[in-house]
């Protein structure tokens, strides 16, 4: 009965985790520590930025580029704060010079990529670099994961915020496409 009754309510989560993934891993990343977010604005990021931005021990940054983000996260780290950067597989391209003063300095940095050029996409500007994300971050020397379901999602961000802020890495957290599901205009 014990067996049968766990094992349902892991059943449960993992199907919560289908559609709450946002929430669970905003929860995730405050119990890692983080008191700074930097974003661009994104759908496929709307929930957290949402749950960040109404947190009042969570400073909010709406950024106008990507790169600004990385700069900031610097700063934040500097100044006694955990960072989280969130933006969209397009802005990988606009921040990958910047990429290199986390790098070099060998300070923390923990990037969520909602993806686009993936699955079902409609727009033919954004498959260039939704090809070229994970190879452009890991030939700047940034450690790439990849989360492809929202449990998959949450383990993965807990792992990544470990390496970043407890092992001074730069890391970023592929989300796929289709987790974000189909985008529609």
């Amino acid at each position: 009965m014990v067996a049968a009754e766990k094992l349902s309510r892991t059943e449960a989560h993992v199907r919560d985790l289908a559609t709450d993934w946002p929430v669970a891993l905003y929860e995730t990343l405050k119990s890692s520590g983080v008191g700074h977010m930097s974003y661009v604005p994104d759908a496929g990021h709307a929930t957290l930025i949402k749950l960040f931005g109404g947190d009042p021990d969570v400073v909010a940054n709406m950024l106008t580029t990507e790169e600004e983000g990385v700069a900031i996260a610097a700063g934040a780290w500097l100044g006694g704060k955990r960072s989280v950067l969130l933006m969209q597989s397009s802005g990988v391209g606009n921040c990958i010079n910047m990429l290199s003063l986390p790098v070099q300095a060998r300070f923390p940095l923990l990037m969520l990529v909602t993806m686009r050029g993936e699955w079902a996409e409609f727009n033919p500007w954004q498959v260039p670099m939704g090809q070229a994300t994970q190879a452009s971050l890991e030939a700047i020397g940034i450690t790439v994961l990849r989360a492809e379901t929202g449990a998959d999602l949450v383990e993965t961000v807990e792992q990544a915020a470990t390496m970043a802020y407890e092992a001074d890495q730069q890391v970023a957290v592929l989300i796929g496409q289709r987790l974000l599901g189909k985008k529609k205009w």
